[in-house]
């Protein structure tokens, strides 16, 4: 297993947001060519969705010894590989070109498992063939500013900044040695991305983001990539219904820490979110 050992290319950030700009600025832009009288724009939206997604999580948990035994978690110790979690999401625009984006959801797995190895998890050792109990809580909070420097009636392009909050905490179980957990990991990690909607027409939307982020502090390390792009299709005066896919990846080594959490975190989750929309007031 493969974990982030130093700062993440700036240079492929830089170009990675660069194609999304463009991308969604040519859809913005060519809202020209299909000139219509401006709508209303919405003050705030809420969204509440079905997120079906395949996490993959690879996790180390270290001690003073030494290393913890590399782990894939679906693999390894049979947490579930594919999930249907609810999540809800919304945005608010503070003025014309200023507005602020959330997300919050939380994936909640366990499994069993014969292992067919010795797993050093912490301060503990499970042995080979041994029945072991595991579960993941990952809670997920992402809050974004997002500055809207160009402005069509059918779309805007901006560039956002913000927080990607997760939460996570890993824990392994055997009926003689008892429940072994790991110290929470709590990942505040900045963010910087594009943002970008699309009126293709009076109904049916198209929205796109993709937000990066890389660190290495010497005792911590990671990258965070989070790419999502959506289409819904809008009735009545303040209802849409639509569909999205998010792909995400983090990886984060943290074994050289001096407390808390030690050891290496790379996980991802990708899949479709089924959503329900509702606007809420004019601007």
């Amino acid at each position: 297993m493969t974990f982030t050992q130093g700062m993440i290319n700036m240079t492929t950030i830089a170009a990675r947001a660069l194609v999304s700009a463009v991308g969604i600025g040519a859809l913005s832009a060519s809202a020209t060519l299909l000139a219509q009288e401006p709508a209303q724009r919405e003050r705030a939206a809420v969204s509440l969705g079905a997120f079906i997604t395949r996490p993959a999580t690879e996790a180390r948990v270290d001690n003073d010894a030494g290393q913890g035994t590399d782990l894939n978690l679906e693999d390894d110790l049979g947490l579930q590989s594919s999930t249907t979690i609810a999540r809800i999401d919304g945005h608010w625009w503070l003025s014309r070109r200023n507005r602020l984006d959330f997300s919050l959801f939380n994936f909640s797995r366990d499994g069993t498992r014969t292992i067919d190895e010795t797993i050093n998890f912490g301060d503990r050792t499970f042995a080979i063939n041994t029945v072991v109990n595991s579960t993941q809580n990952l809670d997920i909070v992402k809050a974004a500013y997002t500055f809207a420097p160009i402005i069509k009636d059918r779309g805007f392009l901006g560039f956002t900044a913000g927080l990607y909050v997760s939460q996570t905490e890993l824990s392994l179980s055997q009926s003689t040695l008892g429940s072994v957990q790991s110290e929470t990991l709590t990942a505040p990690l900045p963010v910087i991305g594009v943002r970008g909607q699309y009126a293709v027409t009076d109904r049916i939307k198209l929205r796109g983001s993709l937000e990066v982020f890389g660190i290495d502090t010497g005792d911590v390390s990671g990258r965070l990539n989070d790419f999502n792009v959506a289409a819904d299709y809008g009735f009545g005066k303040r209802f849409a219904v639509g569909l999205a896919y998010n792909d995400v990846a983090m990886d984060i080594d943290a074994s050289e820490g001096g407390s808390g959490f030690r050891g290496a975190l790379d996980w991802g989750y990708s899949g479709w979110l089924l959503y329900m929309n509702v606007d809420i007031g004019n601007q």
